[in-house]
């Protein structure tokens, strides 16, 4: 299964070149992590994910971009939710956001409360089966000072505390935005979007 899935994934990343060299040799692909999202001008600011290797993503590439997004909605895939986490480190403790004030990366240190390791998007942990939905993540409390995080990629459900200074900070500081493409051929003018967080490869 786990050798499906890379070449699913691949798949993902190969048809969109192929259908950018159909449409023009000059076109182009991007891809990263959705940070900012401006519904009145159409935009998508997204951190460039420097490996584009679903399982081990490296979004440390600097400064932002932002796309306009594609007018025809044929080419246009779901909004993405947007997220300042860049990683999150279980074994040094440590998780990377983006800081919108100083357009730079902020490496924080926890101090851990709980982990569970290897959870599945099903687990009651994370999954009301009662409701049959997910969780809301990331539960951030501000009376405890407490976070609370599932990455269902790393399949960790995690808590712990910080700062108080960080509970300043807006909830989506601590969640990881959706993964998106564009096609483009004019630098930060998106021809095709693509959300991949949001599209089922598995629907039939």
């Amino acid at each position: 299964m786990a050798k499906n899935r890379t070449w699913i994934y691949a798949l993902l990343f190969i048809l969109p070149l192929v259908f950018a060299s159909g449409c023009s040799e000059y076109s182009k692909v991007d891809q990263g992590r959705a940070i900012a999202l401006d519904k009145e001008k159409r935009t998508v600011t997204i951190i460039r994910d420097e490996k584009a290797d679903p399982q081990n993503p490296d979004y440390s590439h600097l400064p932002p971009m932002t796309y306009s997004l594609p007018t025809d909605p044929a080419e246009m895939g779901p909004e993405p939710k947007v997220g300042l986490r860049m990683s999150l480190d279980a074994k040094s403790r440590q998780i990377t956001i983006f800081d919108p004030a100083s357009q730079n990366f902020k490496t924080i240190t926890y101090t851990l409360i709980e982990e569970k390791d290897n959870v599945g998007r099903n687990d009651p942990l994370v999954f009301n089966e009662a409701e049959n939905k997910a969780k809301k993540f990331p539960s951030v409390d501000r009376e405890k000072k407490t976070i609370s995080l599932y990455s269902g990629r790393q399949k960790i459900f995690i808590t712990f505390s910080l700062p108080d200074e960080y509970f300043a900070l807006p909830d989506h500081t601590w969640d990881a935005g959706d993964e998106v493409r564009m096609t483009y051929k004019e630098p930060g003018k998106a021809l095709r979007f693509m959300n991949i967080s949001r599209t089922d490869i598995y629907k039939k």
